[in-house]
């Protein structure tokens, strides 16, 4: 693989650090941040299972709320093309 040297600012190079994970390279961070193709995979374990069963908990709440919403709209529309 080429590699290629690359100046940055001090700034630039400690924001870079901070989103550095570990036994994470520069080159994937860059990567990740700059709109490379994630793959699912990479996101697994990146919840807590807590958080993962409140965000499963609200999304199942707020599909519940807008298919009542889509059953109203099509009541509706069903009494509007009798």
């Amino acid at each position: 693989m080429a590699t290629k040297t690359i100046s940055i600012t001090e700034e630039a190079y400690n924001r870079l650090a901070n989103l550095k994970r570990e036994n994470e390279s520069f080159s994937i961070v860059i990567n990740r941040i700059a709109g490379k193709k994630e793959n699912l995979d990479d996101f697994i374990g990146i919840w807590s299972k807590n958080t993962a069963d409140k965000v499963e908990k609200n999304i199942k709440k707020i599909r519940a709320i807008r298919d009542k919403e889509n059953k109203k709209r099509i009541n509706r529309l069903r009494g509007t093309f009798k």
